[in-house]
């Protein structure tokens, strides 16, 4: 198979790494708007080729988009005419606002997906072989993707090693919300804590392994997580009131010295595991 892969960072190069290990003889065609990225992407070997233009994909046999979702979207206006035989899936981590653009000329063509794997780092060498191996890919609405197109996505996730999971797009962005979008505003709030107080060095002195957890993805790219946040409002905004809810508990069980309620929320929280 010939692939392109649009963005050529963290996501775009971990699954160049996994689809060369899966199938021999694939080869890889790059595009990416950062100049580096590409010479460094053939420099380690991500990408086969580079293209300087979108155009050069649209007679390939399958096509990935993992750059930002903003990004997805106005990519998907430029491929309305590609060959019918043609696949394309985006890796973003929204799907509602993605799937409502995609030009209903190529909607066969298109699966939406969101593979749970990633880093807070960016840029092709942050690129990690076998990334998504044991990891989940969530599939949205996929009965509206062409059975062609949806049968060599199955194949090409299960090949690098992929759990798949089957979900409604407003679903998806909703659990999203809470279990990845929601984490990185509170990342980003922590940091930003942090940061505006007068000695923050003294405090980083001081962190330990639950500091640096929790505020390891505030190292995450503005420019992606500002376009997420913008797609995912309505559901973001639901999370971060949950959360306010939850934290504004514990507050007031700290000021009104309810020890005993303290402990008994903690062990609430201490169920999720459980699950996980």
């Amino acid at each position: 198979m010939d692939v392109g892969i649009v963005g050529l960072g963290l996501i775009g190069g971990s699954l160049a790494y996994d689809l060369k290990r899966a199938y021999k003889d694939m080869k890889i065609v790059g595009f990416d708007h950062n100049k580096e990225h590409c010479i460094k992407s053939l420099e380690l070997g991500i990408a086969d080729k580079i293209v300087n233009d979108i155009s050069e994909f649209k007679n390939l046999d399958l096509i990935f988009l993992a750059i930002p979702v903003d990004g997805i979207i106005s990519v998907l206006q430029g491929l309305n005419n590609i060959n019918k035989k043609t696949t394309i899936i985006d890796l973003g981590s929204t799907k509602e606002k993605i799937i409502s653009a995609v030009p209903p000329s190529i909607r066969k063509n298109f699966v939406a997906a969101h593979p749970m794997a990633g880093t807070e780092k960016s840029g092709p060498t942050a690129a990690k072989k076998d990334l998504y191996h044991g990891k989940t890919v969530v599939l949205c609405n996929i009965e509206d993707s062409g059975d062609i197109h949806a049968n060599l996505a199955k194949d090409v996730f299960e090949k690098i090693g992929m759990k798949i999971f089957y979900m409604d797009a407003k679903e998806h962005d909703k659990h999203a919300a809470y279990i990845s979008h929601m984490p990185h505003a509170m990342s980003f709030a922590l940091a930003n804590s942090v940061i505006k107080q007068e000695n923050p060095k003294a405090i980083v002195a001081l962190a330990g392994g639950g500091f640096k957890d929790m505020s390891r993805i505030a190292k995450s790219s503005p420019d992606m997580w500002t376009d997420v946040f913008r797609q995912n409002k309505k559901y973001l905004l639901n999370a971060i009131k949950s959360f306010e809810s939850e934290f504004s508990d514990c507050k007031k069980m700290i000021e009104d010295e309810k020890w005993d309620d303290l402990h008994e929320w903690m062990a609430s929280a201490n169920r999720l595991h459980k699950i996980l």
